[in-house]
């Protein structure tokens, strides 16, 4: 042992103690986590980079097991709303979905920076999984639904919300479209955003609001009318979250440059109120499994972040919810590669991560795990820190040892000056 680890024997050896192994090919490792989750509704599944193949493999099939054997219906990513909605409709077999040819086509229109988060082998595989599920649900039961739940799509929805009323309600288009227009003067969101926080122009803010009141009111409408289980009220749902990502993104990128109230919050409170949106819409006894960045669904009272005032998913469902119907699920690692690019809108690369800094807790699980003659030396275990299920023991003790302050580097999936 290297002297830094000498001078955590105690950690070093309650890792040891406690660790599962997770092996690819075994979902039987998967066991102790299944039965940590219990009956919880929300399971909050993270990454420590969008570009790694290894998180990706693993949150999925933990996600086909608690769809399998606890009822979850509900993917919801941090993924642009349309685009998901896409391949929601192609994993259900939807009507709307006649034209989609298979898994790839699909995913097309994940277009925006960095489209490999969703554009690869694993979601391909695992969403082709999801149609073929489905299909063997039969008519009779709820079918399983992915979902986006960011807001960086304020194009996109607009034209969304647009499309829908043409469709379904002439009576209103004219008003949005003379609402929307008002974005059309713009070249890009980040435009607009400078423009309206500098007051070089009025912003679109009074217009965004007045299309998503007349959206709810639709929306409302239907669902009086007893469409709350049909392909109409999916429809007018999906078209009125899009009226809520337009407003919300406006004031996203209008905050981006005005300052004030923190755009992290904005982004994070949205997607927390979306997935809520699609609890309410999908029913009371409906579960959730949420796909984003280790950032977005730890607990933000336990990092710095609380120090900036920023909240995340994590922290606002446990609130919401209450933490024993919540479970979190976090990766890490040492070292290792990822798809990433040197800035922003540049083509993907495979990017060595550098090792993780000296006493921080990926240093001591590497210490740990893979430098101990008694461990099998594959790289790939976990963790237990906290269970739903009582009948569950956990070590208090290596919890209090993780648990101390430590620095800790920061990746993330497209900035190789960060790793």
């Amino acid at each position: 042992m290297t002297a830094a680890s000498t001078s955590n024997s105690k950690v070093l050896q309650l890792i040891q103690q406690c660790a599962h192994r997770l092996r690819s090919n075994t979902s039987v490792d998967y066991d102790p986590i299944l039965a940590a989750i219990g009956n919880a509704q929300i399971v909050m599944i993270g990454e420590a980079s969008h570009g790694s193949h290894e998180f990706y493999f693993h949150r999925a099939e933990l996600t086909k097991r608690l769809i399998q054997e606890k009822g979850f219906t509900i993917v919801a990513c941090e993924a642009d709303w349309p685009p998901a909605y896409r391949v929601n409709r192609w994993i259900k077999g939807l009507s709307s979905a006649t034209n989609i040819r298979d898994a790839n086509d699909a995913l097309k229109e994940f277009t925006r920076f960095p489209s490999w988060m969703w554009r690869n082998t694993v979601v391909l595989d695992f969403i082709t999984w999801l149609r073929k599920y489905n299909e063997d649900l039969g008519q009779q039961k709820k079918k399983i639904g992915f979902f986006g739940i960011d807001l960086y799509s304020l194009q996109a929805s607009r034209e969304e919300v647009l499309k829908y009323l043409e469709k379904n309600e002439s009576s209103l288009v004219a008003e949005a479209r003379k609402n929307y227009g008002c974005f059309e003067r713009y070249s890009d969101e980040q435009e607009y955003g400078y423009c309206a926080a500098t007051k070089l122009s009025s912003g679109c803010e009074k217009e965004a609001i007045e299309v998503l009141k007349k959206m709810l009111e639709h929306h409302a409408k239907n669902i009086s009318k007893g469409k709350t289980n049909d392909s109409n009220s999916d429809e007018s749902f999906y078209a009125m979250e899009n009226a809520k990502i337009v407003r919300e993104a406006e004031k996203y990128y209008r905050h981006m440059f005005e300052g004030g109230e923190i755009t992290w919050n904005i982004r994070d409170t949205h997607m927390c109120d979306c997935l809520q949106d699609l609890l309410t819409h999908n029913g009371p006894d409906t579960k959730a499994i949420i796909w984003a960045h280790n950032s977005h669904i730890g607990d933000a009272r336990e990092t710095d972040s609380r120090r900036a005032r920023q909240v995340n998913i994590g922290q606002l469902i446990r609130e919401r919810f209450g933490i024993g119907n919540t479970f979190n699920i976090g990766f890490t690692t040492y070292t290792g590669t990822v798809t990433a690019a040197d800035n922003w809108d540049m083509d993907p690369d495979f990017k060595r991560i550098r090792p993780s800094l000296s006493e921080s807790v990926e240093f001591l699980l590497h210490e740990a795990l893979t430098k101990d003659s008694t461990m099998r030396n594959d790289g790939q275990y976990f963790l237990l820190f906290r269970s739903n299920n009582s009948s569950i023991n956990l070590s208090k003790e290596l919890h209090n040892e993780l648990h101390k302050k430590r620095l800790e580097r920061a990746y993330w999936c497209y900035l190789s000056s960060t790793y």
